[in-house]
């Protein structure tokens, strides 16, 4: 019986562009199309996004709803709104949006109030919307905040080390955070492209790991796969791994001791990422009361064996 093939996920079809699966922030390189309107969830876009984009689709919103409501208030005219007149149409139009942000934000200094039905009705739906905004945005806020994520240093490239008279694949990972991670695991996926033109496939093999768990990351943890004969390193060169377009994927697990919640990192180093006969500098020392220090700008650093450090 034929031996059924890894696939970790990204598929084997090759589509001729050598480009890497994962990108140095973790993310897929994955498109869709074709989903339906249903599909697109704008509260997960908002808890994945980064803070200034969030920050900005915030403020847009809030001037957007303020425009709004303003031109609302300008176009019933003037005499509807008290307080809001001004000597020109800019002035009267600035003192409308400006009551329409003391609406939003239900502040209400009282130099301007509704004098009309009309008026008190389109203010009364703009302070519904301002409170549904506001309870959005704090949900939204608290679930950026108390979402579990690893921040984990990887090193800037992967080692061929020596290691125990024979050679080693090497990385290195630190937590960036004060948060204690526990249980930690490990999986390292070698990706190649191999085949004949016109029938080129991306094979995936896990590559076993000198040790793939640790209790808890404090410091650093160096992960190690030996090259022995059973490795399908075993023997590659430089150009080797170049032909094959080969990419190593790294997968991270592990339990925050904070959030009581599992966290996920990823990482991936391509063929010209890869640095030989090379070796770690320690990233930790002890100063002199005995404490441990951690440097993680200096997980990555390294040294080609015989050159200086880099």
């Amino acid at each position: 019986m034929e031996k059924p093939t890894f696939d970790p996920g990204l598929t084997q079809q090759f589509t001729g562009v050598l480009r890497r699966s994962i990108n140095k922030d973790g993310s897929f390189n994955v498109s869709r199309r074709g989903g339906r309107w249903r599909d697109f969830h704008p509260y997960l876009q908002m808890l994945s996004m980064t803070w200034p984009q969030f920050f900005a689709i915030v403020l847009s919103g809030y001037l957007l709803l303020n425009l709004l409501f303003a031109l609302v208030y300008f176009a019933l005219g003037p005499g509807h709104l008290q307080g809001a007149d001004g000597a020109n149409e800019m002035e009267r139009f600035l003192n409308d949006f400006f009551f329409s942000t003391h609406t939003l934000t239900t502040v209400g200094y009282g130099n301007m109030v509704p004098a009309t039905v009309i008026v008190n009705i389109v203010a009364s739906l703009e302070a519904l919307c301002g409170l549904m905004a506001v309870a959005l945005g704090t949900g939204l806020t608290f679930g950026r905040f108390s979402r579990p994520s690893a921040r984990i240093a990887f090193s800037e490239r992967i080692l061929m080390a020596p290691y125990q008279e024979q050679s080693s694949l090497q990385c290195r990972i630190a937590n960036l955070r004060p948060n204690i991670l526990m249980e930690l695991e490990a999986n390292l996926i070698l990706m190649t492209v191999e085949g004949t033109p016109g029938n080129m496939k991306r094979r995936f093999e896990p590559l076993k790991l000198e040790r793939d768990k640790i209790y808890f990351l404090a410091l650093t943890w160096t992960i190690v796969h030996p090259l022995d004969e059973t490795s399908p390193l075993y023997g590659k060169t430089a150009q080797d791994l170049e032909r094959l377009q080969a990419e190593f994927v790294i997968l991270i697990k592990a339990f925050d001791d904070t959030f009581s919640q599992t966290v996920h990192s990823r990482y991936s180093y391509r063929y010209d990422e890869l640095a030989w006969q090379a070796k770690f500098y320690p990233a930790f020392e002890i100063n002199e009361t005995g404490d441990m220090i951690l440097n993680v700008d200096r997980v990555g650093s390294h040294a080609l064996l015989g050159e200086g450090r880099s």
